[in-house]
């Protein structure tokens, strides 16, 4: 995982937009109804989840649609836990069982 990656998971706002778009894509337009934010702060998260290659966006004539990179997340989340030895301690007790 990335520092790309660190950074933009360590603002709140990203997060958020990031468990936005966990239920779907969405435009930019519907995502900035949901904050009270200056258009020009938004875009700069949004550049920053893409740098970090979280997320993705179409343009379809003037309309923005992201989307999450869902590749990059579970690559993500895996190094997440594996940073944590989230599970280990369940592999070990499986290994440990008597079959």
């Amino acid at each position: 995982m990335t520092e790309s990656v660190y950074k933009a998971l360590a603002d709140v706002t990203r997060r958020r937009i990031l468990k936005m778009l966990g239920e779907g894509p969405m435009s930019a337009g519907e995502i900035a109804e949901k904050f009270h934010l200056a258009k020009s702060t938004l875009s700069g998260h949004f550049n920053v989840l893409k740098a970090a290659n979280l997320i993705q966006e179409e343009r379809t004539g003037t309309v923005i649609t992201y989307s999450l990179n869902l590749s990059v997340v579970e690559e993500t989340l895996a190094a997440i836990m594996e940073l944590l030895k989230v599970g280990e301690k369940n592999k070990k007790d499986v290994q440990d069982k008597p079959s």
